[in-house]
């Protein structure tokens, strides 16, 4: 675990932009909440070893189930707008991040990410509130990068730097750590390691059921209404299927109107009356706009980090008479 600040009065925080800028400059808290443009949006916030338990032999790291995720309304200003304000210089290729975030080893390179300029946009945005209130303190405050879209692990909280670079950034935390195979599965196996990888940057399409749960007991001949969520890189959830027959058969679950936007969770519900007492497996599979569809469990390809986990999802609920 990192060390972070005890305290951080607003009053005296800044962020600091330089590099290849035209003019360094240093916002305040109170400048960025004043002088820019706020902006909202819904995201989902998903770290990149969620659900890293599932995969087999098991990946070093700490051992995730599915709840490492959440989705928020977060408001604050265009990334692209804090960049205006240094001016970009000619020669800008890439854009690193850094928080006040301090390694609890000296020898430990701090927590630096970085982006490349040419994948910049619109919804990346410095965040100071999060559902309509300040940053929470585990959360980033006073101010955290919002990267809609990709895993939590290049989402800096307590950003506090910003620099610009004509060439990429030789980092830890990009060269070396959170990456996966860089091949078309992005797999390897325990004796064949990939030979060249890549840092994960965009999430994969996926989806959990929330209720019911694993254990759950339902009487026969009443109706069950399975719910749950689906997301993806913000692609669009196109459709949630669910089966009860373990895969054979698939029936379109009922997506909400989608009106949290594309980065969001999109929720999804389904009515069934089980027919047979004993044991019932429920499974979910999300697909995208583009056609990406989770695969079986037992189908995810394997990866050292133990990263982008998005087996399809099963609860085993007792029927009981």
């Amino acid at each position: 675990m990192p060390m972070i600040p005890t305290y951080i009065n607003p009053n005296y925080f800044s962020i600091k932009i330089d590099g290849e800028v035209e003019k360094p400059v240093k916002i305040s808290l109170d400048s960025l909440m004043r002088d820019f443009k706020p902006v909202e949006i819904t995201s989902v916030l998903q770290c990149g070893g969620n659900s890293r338990s599932a995969f087999h032999p098991t990946p070093g790291g700490i051992q995730w189930g599915p709840g490492a995720m959440g989705c928020a309304k977060w408001k604050g200003v265009r990334l692209k707008d804090v960049l205006a304000k240094a001016g970009l210089k000619k020669n800008a290729s890439w854009i690193k991040f850094h928080g006040l975030e301090k390694p609890v080893y000296t020898k430990t390179d701090g927590f630096v990410r970085a982006l490349e300029l040419s994948k910049l946009h619109d919804k990346i945005i410095i965040a100071y509130e999060m559902n309509g209130e300040a940053l929470p303190y585990l959360n980033g405050y006073p101010v955290r990068l919002i990267l809609p879209g990709f895993y939590s692990d290049s989402w800096v909280k307590m950003l506090s730097n910003i620099t610009v670079t004509s060439v990429k950034p030789k980092l830890h935390f990009m060269d070396h750590a959170y990456r996966v195979p860089d091949n078309d599965c992005e797999c390897e196996t325990p004796d064949n390691l990939a030979p060249k990888t890549k840092p994960i940057e965009e999430m994969n399409v996926n989806s959990l059921i929330g209720y019911p749960t694993s254990g759950t007991k339902v009487k026969q001949g009443t109706e069950l209404i399975v719910r749950g969520v689906a997301f993806d890189g913000g692609h669009g959830i196109a459709k949630v299927e669910i089966s009860t027959d373990g895969g054979s058969s698939w029936q379109e679950a009922v997506l909400d109107d989608g009106s949290q936007g594309p980065y969001a969770y999109r929720s999804f519900r389904y009515t069934l009356k089980p027919a047979r007492t004993g044991t019932l497996t429920i499974m979910a599979r999300a697909t995208n706009t583009k056609g990406e569809t989770q695969p079986f469990a037992q189908d995810v390809k394997w990866n050292r980090g133990g990263y982008k986990y998005n087996g399809i999802d099963e609860v085993n609920v007792e029927v009981v008479s």
